[in-house]
């Protein structure tokens, strides 16, 4: 299983929050939220957000930036953040299976100081005149690519025994 984690800086909205934990949860992905959030994450809220995926959730909260970027550089682990001011395609990257994909708040995305930090950033390539694109959908997206691109195989389903017409 991939070691492939999503990180959401200080989340502003809990629907986002609950359909990158259901992702995480179905794809066996690790998720870290840096705090604080803009809504109550408690683990009741976080419950009602992520329905009943939440138990399958690798989750870690991190109690502020600095503490999730201790906890980074001691695990190693390379930070590539999706941003709308980043120069190269997301798919013209080359991801590793440790990664942390960060994805900034969705009013306002992440501070320079936490944009510096980034071993890599990526953009979603868009048409013009638009903003971005909702955070939950780019975290589907690039998430994708990246255990694309490192070889990961879900378990495999059982076949359906059918028999010939």
């Amino acid at each position: 299983m991939t070691m492939l984690r999503i990180a959401l800086y200080q989340p502003d909205i809990p629907g986002n929050t609950g359909t990158i934990l259901r992702l995480a949860a179905c794809l066996g992905l690790g998720v870290d939220i840096i705090e604080p959030a803009g809504f109550d994450i408690s683990d009741r809220n976080l419950k009602r957000a992520g329905m009943d995926y939440l138990a399958a959730v690798s989750l870690t909260r991190h109690v502020n930036w600095e503490r999730f970027e201790a906890w980074r550089l001691e695990s190693g682990r390379r930070l590539v953040l999706a941003s709308t001011k980043a120069a190269g395609r997301y798919t013209d990257f080359t991801f590793r299976s440790d990664d942390i994909l960060l994805f900034g708040r969705e009013s306002a995305g992440v501070p320079e100081h936490v944009h510096d930090k980034a071993d890599g950033r990526i953009l979603i390539p868009m048409v013009e005149g638009q903003r971005s694109i909702n955070v939950a959908m780019s975290a589907a997206m690039i998430s994708g690519e990246a255990l694309r691109q490192t070889q990961w195989s879900p378990m495999p389903v059982a076949s359906p025994n059918v028999a010939p017409r």
